[in-house]
């Protein structure tokens, strides 16, 4: 972690989020600019990252009332990597804008970078999407009205919203699941000589919530239980290396309930865990007012790191946790650092730097199927294709983008958009259509809306061999009119399926569909594909114009959809899911209230 330096590409990032700034400025936008002095700064002169996280959630939370109308609370923060720290001196410059509003809730994106006043230079420091619930007004419930997305930066934004929102409501559950299992292999903790008691790293303080700490609805900001839970989680990791941390991720959170002006709020943090560059620090908060009992208002796990003085990362004193609770934390935090390991990866990585084929397994299935999904909605947002070729309202585009050649195929048919998105879900059905497609077996229904798939195809040349790919076929419901259905395709691997001698391994590292609803008879139906070497020998031809191919499979497939419309299609639905999602924006209006 450094904090400055040539970062040309996230100044890049900033201008491609910045675009069109001067012709249009998205109303929700709000832009907070705080040069940083040494009474907001730590005894090394760096920002504190709690300071930082105020600033943040004020930012974001102007823009969601700017949206709502009204009052607003901050109910949930997805992971924040801090890639910099921020000297005295520099300036922090905010950007929050609301991304998408459902019900009672909205997702508002947050920008931070830092700029050298003397230099000019800027770089990105973090970015982050929180969750803010807009409170019930005297009239009774709000009902938020919709996001109207202008530019492709903004349409970009509000489709990959719905997925993240989709990943928030399965998150704790997937997580207690991944730790139970993950633990449960760990066996014994490790005992290493001259480790430091886990209890010596034990903090707990106390704050009163006075009124520059709330609202105007008297609610406590949640930044500033943020910046109390920093605090309290910073002096733990000093107490483990004596030295000054930096902290450098917070993983998702979410506020269980409000506190209010006249709240005691009672903050407890513990080392639970220290690994060779980084540890990992549990922190909670409470709340009370007289002689009630505690409320729980937030749980987070922070990773702190230390640097030295030639800003490198140092070795660690490793921890010797406590009898039974202790032990149950230290074998978490070595799980949930894979799992945050893989989260990064997967989901925070470039598509350009994710190789193609990714390890499948459970405690990953979450995030490669976000990703999957997040891959397509990408493609479907650029609106810089160029039509090659048509023949009977069957088109072909092409786009090139980062050396790779992209392609995509569009028609229209007659049959309803649900029923077309059960009939094309189920990829062992595409070989009656696709002459691509000579073999396709489930290998692993994963969950309701993941499945995993060996697809075999011919041989393109005479005496050649087939190919074979693995594919994640990950499937979505629209969240509301404004979403498509979408099957999203990418090749993974799995160590039961390795590469055999009679076909070669193929990779996907992007395809599927998006389907449209334009009436309740009409679908408009999009095939995307990212073509890898693979992929490319099967249709360079219909690329450069010499067959058309492409037609007559897209034909055959809308053969197959209108002889198919009425047919019964036996494949799990997203009702478990939505019905999820309707209880969890009811739970976060209620608590929040």
């Amino acid at each position: 972690m450094t904090s400055e330096g040539n970062h040309a590409d996230t100044v890049q990032d900033l201008l491609l989020i910045l675009e069109n700034e001067e012709t249009y400025r998205n109303p929700t936008e709000v832009k907070m600019s705080q040069i940083v002095l040494p009474c907001h700064a730590n005894h090394c002169g760096e920002l504190s990252a709690g300071q930082l996280l105020k600033w943040m959630d004020s930012t974001a939370c102007l823009s969601a009332e700017r949206h709502a109308g009204c009052s607003c609370i901050t109910a949930s923060v997805d992971d924040i990597h801090f890639e910099h720290t921020i000297g005295v001196g520099k300036v922090v410059n905010i950007i929050a804008k609301v991304n998408r509003a459902f019900t009672s809730s909205m997702e508002v994106g947050i920008l931070v970078t830092c700029e050298d006043l003397y230099s000019a230079r800027q770089w990105k420091v973090c970015h982050a999407f929180a969750t803010f619930v807009a409170r019930r007004t005297e009239a009774g419930k709000v009902q938020l009205k919709q996001v109207t997305p202008r530019t492709q930066m903004e349409q970009m934004e509000y489709s990959l919203a719905a997925e993240r929102r989709r990943m928030r409501l399965i998150h704790a559950e997937i997580i207690t699941d991944l730790l139970s299992s993950s633990t449960a292999q760990l066996g014994e903790c490790q005992e290493f000589q001259d480790a430091v008691p886990a209890e010596r790293t034990r903090v707990e303080s106390v704050e009163l919530v006075l009124p520059p700490h709330a609202n105007h609805q008297v609610s406590t900001f949640g930044g500033q239980i943020m910046a109390w839970m920093e605090n309290v989680a910073t002096i733990a990791a000093s107490r483990l290396c004596n030295a000054h941390p930096t902290l450098r991720s917070i993983d998702m959170f979410h506020f269980r309930g409000p506190s209010h002006i006249g709240d005691r709020l009672v903050l407890k943090a513990i080392v639970n865990n220290a690994f060779k560059h980084s540890m990992e620090v549990g922190v909670c908060a409470e709340a009370y007012q007289g002689g009630e009992p505690l409320r729980h208002i937030n749980s987070a796990f922070m990773t702190f790191e230390v640097l030295g003085s030639d800003r490198k990362q140092s070795t660690l004193p490793r921890i010797r946790p406590e009898p039974v609770d202790g032990k149950r934390r230290y074998q978490e935090a070595i799980a949930r650092k894979k799992i945050r390991l893989d989260r990064k990866y997967i989901i925070s990585s470039k598509q350009t730097d994710v190789p193609l084929s990714v390890p499948w397994d459970p405690s990953n299935q979450m995030y490669l199927s976000y990703n999957n999904v997040s891959a397509l909605k990408l493609i479907d947002t650029r609106n810089n294709w160029v039509l090659t070729s048509e023949k009977n309202k069957v088109r072909l585009y092409t786009l090139e983008e980062n050396h790779m050649l992209c392609f995509k195929v569009e028609m229209h048919v007659s049959v309803p958009a649900e029923q077309t998105f059960h009939l094309l879900s189920d990829l062992r059905r595409r070989k009656e259509w696709d002459r691509h497609y000579e073999e396709c077996e489930v290998i692993n229904h994963a969950d309701e809306e993941d499945t995993l798939y060996r697809v075999a195809t011919p041989s393109i040349s005479k005496g050649g061999k087939g190919q074979d790919f693995i594919l994640l076929a990950s499937r979505r419901k629209p969240c509301d009119f404004r979403d498509p259905f979408l099957i999203a395709l990418r090749s993974v691997t799995l160590p039961t399926h390795p590469p055999t001698e009679d076909y070669t391994r193929g990779e996907v590292l992007c395809a599927g569909f998006t389907i449209w609803e334009e009436s309740s008879n009409v679908t408009k139906i999009t095939y995307y594909n990212k073509a890898t070497p693979g992929v490319l020998p099967y249709i360079s031809t219909d690329i450069v114009g010499l067959s058309s191919g492409f037609y007559s499979a897209f034909s055959a497939c809308s053969r197959f959809l209108e002889d198919n419309k009425d047919s019964l299609v036996a494949l799990p639905s997203s009702a478990l899911l939505q019905d999820c999602a309707a209880k969890l924006s009811l739970n976060e209006e209620q608590k929040h209230q």
